[in-house]
């Protein structure tokens, strides 16, 4: 992203928070509260009136897949086009105006997806370019939309000898009651439990077989370019049976923007990727047995003063202290410490578990950010242990697949 990028996004910033809470109230009945409650000034004082996030299923081809949850998700959908439109400050005609140039890039590398949006307008009621403009999001105005603090840990780390990953999603408030927990039974592919929002097919969870990613933002590193957006290449990733079918998505795939993602899979193995619009850079474990990663690069290549200079200042610190948090315990870990290193608010506002600095509705998510989604995955069990927002007492939420 250029400077010029970077200015623009700190003054748009996906923000319009006044605006995207009455869009949200009025799409949103159920979640009226909560949205209210997260938009707030004193939003990291808020108590939460939804302490769980909703489950939807579907089966069968694409298209029913799509329309399954379409029908479902379909005021998380509608509301997810207002935000957009408002933070973006588009019209929905130019918003599908720009979703249509990425077609072409959806046709040629996974146009079995493009079945399964169409299934997504039909459930939803919308035309088809807003179904694809959601799973497009960032690309379409050239911004970036989040932090994170994502791991894995390898069998001979966890209590029980299991691989064990997930994250924090760190987002603005105003993203919470448009989110949800999604399990996909594809006709002809694995199984797939994640956790998503709005309509988008694609984001961090795991498979049937095993196969599991949780990703963040990278800050500087090559530039954006015209490119497939990260959302439909995660979900390519848990159609694969094996870390290194995952990691040639990344490789063959021509993205956007830089991301970074941990990976693992059924038979053990764990990987870190720095997925960049030059191509993927490995990071491995170097025989630690786990992996976590933020918001700045770490592979040899672009772990640079420059990279580092633009990126978020706290995830040097949140990296240190997940990376100490996971040793002490290596060999012994259990879902009950994640939750607690999730929770973690070393360093507050801006530990591990991220509180907002300002209420500022102009504010970029570096100071008005907060942790909407504390994100535990089970591989080996095919469950999620899921939180909602950044309290503490918010209980964690066990989503399982069928016949788990």
């Amino acid at each position: 992203m250029t400077a010029k990028d970077a200015q623009r996004f700190s003054r748009r910033g996906f923000v319009a928070s006044a605006v995207s809470a009455s869009l949200l109230s009025r799409n949103c009945g159920a979640f009226r509260e909560l949205s209210a409650a997260q938009d707030a000034p004193q939003a990291n004082a808020a108590r939460p009136q939804v302490t769980r996030y909703p489950l939807y299923r579907a089966s069968g081809t694409h298209r029913q897949l799509g329309q399954q949850h379409g029908e479902q998700a379909k005021q998380h959908i509608h509301a997810h086009l207002d935000y957009m439109c408002a933070t973006m400050r588009v019209s929905r005609a130019k918003l599908r105006e720009r979703a249509a140039r990425f077609q072409p890039l959806f046709q040629t590398h996974c146009p079995h997806l493009l079945e399964e949006i169409q299934g997504l307008a039909q459930g939803a009621g919308i035309p088809f370019a807003d179904a694809l403009a959601v799973n497009i999001r960032g690309a379409l105005n050239a911004t970036r939309d989040g932090g994170c603090t994502a791991f894995v840990v390898s069998g001979r780390g966890t209590a029980d000898r299991q691989i064990l990953s997930g994250q924090n999603s760190d987002m603005f408030p105003a993203m919470i009651p448009l989110a949800y927990v999604l399990h996909l039974q594809p006709q002809d592919k694995p199984e797939v439990l994640m956790w998503t929002f709005g309509g988008m097919i694609g984001y961090h969870g795991i498979n049937s077989r095993g196969v599991g990613h949780f990703a963040n933002d990278v800050g500087g590193g090559p530039q954006p370019r015209f490119g497939m957006p990260h959302y439909p290449v995660k979900r390519l990733m848990l159609e694969t049976a094996t870390v290194g079918a995952a990691e040639r998505h990344l490789r063959d795939v021509p993205l956007w923007a830089n991301g970074n993602y941990v990976v693992h899979d059924g038979s053990g193995a764990i990987l870190d990727v720095e997925a960049t619009t030059a191509g993927p850079q490995r990071v491995t474990d170097d025989g630690r047995g786990f992996i976590a990663h933020s918001n700045h690069f770490v592979c040899a290549k672009y772990a640079t003063p420059a990279n580092h200079r633009a990126s978020a200042a706290d995830s040097f610190s949140r990296l240190r202290r997940i990376n100490q948090l996971i040793a002490a315990k290596f060999g012994r870990l259990g879902v009950s410490d994640f939750k607690t290193f999730l929770r973690d608010r070393a360093g507050d506002p801006n530990g591990i578990c991220r509180f907002a600095q300002t209420s500022d509705p102009a504010a970029d998510w570096t100071t008005a950010g907060i942790t909407v989604a504390s994100i535990i995955a089970e591989p080996a069990r095919r469950q999620l242990h899921i939180a909602v927002g950044n309290r503490a007492d918010t209980p964690f939420v066990v989503y399982r697949m069928h016949g788990s």
